[in-house]
């Protein structure tokens, strides 16, 4: 009788432990000369030191999932502070989307395949990659933004300490945020981002140029300043 309500129970679970397996694993890797606060939604947040990485399970049918660094932040024991680029409603273990002006890392499954972008549609603070690491078939490929100059060359309406904001964040404009526009077109600030970083959605229906994709349960990295890009010590402030 026990062995039969055991049996019961595994079958009960074997929905979720399939998902679990053919799930994606993202490993955040720090390799900025400075700290970096990574922040995940879902996934909370991790402090990483240069070198150091953070390693998230995803399971299959997440829903879409943003990755982010957060630069110049101070937590207190609780866990509670605030940064200069990216926070996170004041707290260490993110659980909303983050503040701009932010580079994200974007993440979503749909029909069996994974879907990935970097956008700098909330601006721009560190460069980053998104690399598969395991896959097979796809148009499976790394990504990147690596313009590090972006932030000492960034427009002055959107020039902030420490990155640079979006034109939408800045001017709350239907030009800028397309919420309720059936099609937008760049505008001269989209244009600089996408000079910059040419793989990155620049404004909010850059989607013919930015998105990439693979089979899924592919495994990803996600890297902040990665290898050709060149940056300088942000001063982070430390906990």
């Amino acid at each position: 009788m026990t062995n039969v309500a055991t049996f019961q129970k595994l079958l009960l679970l074997l929905p979720f432990l399939f998902n679990y397996i053919h799930g994606s694993t993202i490993q955040i890797e720090n390799n900025c000369p400075y700290t970096v606060w990574a922040a995940a939604s879902p996934g909370g947040g991790r402090r990483l030191d240069r070198g150091q990485t953070w390693t998230l399970n995803w399971p299959s049918g997440t829903r879409p999932t943003r990755v982010w660094g957060r630069t110049n932040c101070s937590f207190n024991v609780m866990g509670r502070g605030q940064c200069q680029t990216g926070d996170c409603k004041g707290v260490l273990n993110c659980t909303g989307w983050g503040k701009p002006p932010k580079t994200l890392a974007e993440y979503a499954e749909l029909s069996n395949m994974d879907f990935y972008d970097i956008s700098l549609v909330d601006g721009f603070n560190i460069p980053i990659e998104f690399q598969p690491v395991t896959t097979s078939g796809g148009t499976c490929q790394a990504i990147s933004c690596k313009g590090d100059n972006i932030n000492s060359q960034c427009p002055a309406p959107l020039k902030v300490p420490g990155g640079c904001n979006s034109p939408c964040n800045v001017f709350k404009t239907e030009e800028y945020c397309c919420t309720r526009t059936p099609t937008c077109a760049p505008s001269n600030y989209s244009r600089f981002f996408k000079e910059k970083c040419p793989q990155a959605y620049s404004f909010p229906q850059d989607d013919a140029a930015a998105n990439a994709a693979c089979p899924a349960g592919t495994n990803f990295k996600v890297v902040f300043c990665p290898l050709g890009s060149s940056v300088s010590s942000l001063g982070n402030v430390h906990m």
